[in-house]
Formats: structure tokens, sequence, C-alpha cells
């Protein structure tokens, strides 16, 4: 960690007051698997434009962009040490990301490289001990895939900024799926397990990007349903719900999406 229509607005409120990832379930289901390397965290969001953005077409066990090919980004950040969102974006949308896979999965052009680790939990992966060296930069399929690396690119259309207003938020989610957001991360965020999240005591730590999937309602209390990038054994089996309509953590400022460019 480092750091539409009014009409539209009122069928979001009232029409989906519960989880409205459903109709999505069958692209949203991976959450991220980052292992030591912070920066895959952000990148890994890119996720979002392989979920209901690019209709999953082809294969669906195959991630259609690649967090490996990150560090391809100069603009991006400081590789493992950390990046920025919005870079991570428009490297996507200018340069464009191949695909690819989890450690070991032998997917994609470029499959993830750095293994998995239990990221503040004692799980069934071995402890997260540190940073990665961010890997290099490679413009190259893994042997055997079929597809030259250049010609395995994909590309956005468009990238921009969503408006902190919820409903703008939900609405963007309801019209071209899971939206990228960055929030604070303090200490008691660490050990969550289930409910709904709200800051109420340790000290700040860093900033986390996330997916943010939909949305809720458990025991009167208003919540996002956000995918992490810690693994399964993290949380909720991976996801978080944390408090909406109110800015919990910054949650709602920095949001970011796009759309793919479809051949």
């Amino acid at each position: 960690m480092r750091q539409s229509p009014m009409f539209l607005f009122a069928i979001c409120t009232m029409i989906f007051p519960s989880i409205i990832v459903a109709q999505y379930g069958h692209c949203v289901a991976r959450n991220g698997r980052s292992g030591e390397c912070i920066n895959a965290g952000r990148c890994k969001t890119l996720g979002g434009t392989s979920d209901p953005a690019n209709l999953c077409p082809g294969d669906q066990s195959i991630q259609c962009c690649t967090y490996r090919d990150c560090p391809c980004c100069l603009l991006c950040g400081q590789g493992c040490n950390g990046g920025f969102p919005t870079a991570a974006w428009n490297h996507y949308r200018f340069t464009g990301l191949v695909t690819g896979g989890n450690y070991n999965s032998k997917q994609g052009c470029e499959p993830y490289t750095i293994p998995s680790c239990d990221h503040h939990v004692n799980g069934s992966l071995p402890p997260c001990q540190g940073e990665e060296p961010t890997p290099r930069c490679t413009h190259k399929c893994i042997d055997g895939y079929p597809t030259p690396y250049d010609k395995d690119k994909h590309h956005g259309k468009s990238v921009y900024s969503v408006r902190s207003q919820q409903e703008q938020i939900q609405t963007e989610i309801m019209k071209n799926g899971p939206v990228e957001g960055a929030f604070s991360v303090y200490a008691d965020f660490l050990a969550y397990k289930s409910g709904v999240y709200q800051h109420t005591a340790g000290s700040f730590l860093g900033g986390h990007a996330i997916k943010i999937l939909g949305w809720g309602i458990e025991n009167s209390t208003p919540y996002w349903l956000v995918a992490n990038s810690w693994n399964e054994d993290w949380g909720d089996k991976g996801y978080f719900k944390i408090l909406r309509g109110s800015d919990e953590c910054g949650i709602e400022s920095g949001i970011v999406a796009g759309e793919p460019k479809l051949n």
C-alpha cells in the first residue's frame, strides 16, 4: 500500500437497494491475487474491463487484460512499490494490455509471475514477507502461446473519472460494470472478516486500489461490495463491504472507469 439522467438515478435508488452483481456474476467471480506486489493491485483492478464491459468474449477462463503487462508502463508509478490508477488505465487505453492469468496458470500471453501469499491472515498460503522485485517488462508471450505479443493486445476506448456521488457510481456500475476505487487503509481494516467496514481505530497505513462490484444494505447499513487483491483467505473470501454514501475512507472520491475497444 502507498500511495446519467436523474430518472436513472431514481431507478438505482428505488429498484436496486440490494446487491446488483447477479447479472454479471459469471464475469466478476475472480478476485485478485497480487502476491507481494503492491502495484499489481492497481493493475488488477483493470480486471473491471474484463467483467461486463467486454461482454466476456471467448474463453472466460482467460483474463482479457493482464496485470503482468503493467511493469511496461513507465508512467504508472514505482512498479511493486505502488502506482497511479488513472495512469494504469491510460496505459491500457493508449498502449494496450495482453491476455494473462493467475500465477502458474499458463493462461494467456503473459500469466502473472509472482506467487500468491497470505496478507494479514494465517491461511492456506505462505505469509507475505515483503515486496517482490518488480517483474521485467518483456514484450513477449510465454512459449507455446499461439498469438504474437503485438497481436494479443487489447485497448481501451475511453477512460474517465466518475463523480463521487453514490448515485453516479451506481449508474456507472449498472451501465458498464465494476469500477476502480482507492481508499485510505487503517490498521483496523487488516482484520476485516465480515459485516460493513467503518474505520474506528488504528493508524493510517497507506492507500489501496480496489474494484467496486455493486452495493447493498445489511442491517439497515448501506454498503459497497468490493473485491480486494489479497486472495480468498483474507476478509470474506477475498471481498469486503464498506460503508456507502459518506465517502468512508475516501472510497467514493477517486473512482476511475473505462470502456474497452471492441473489435
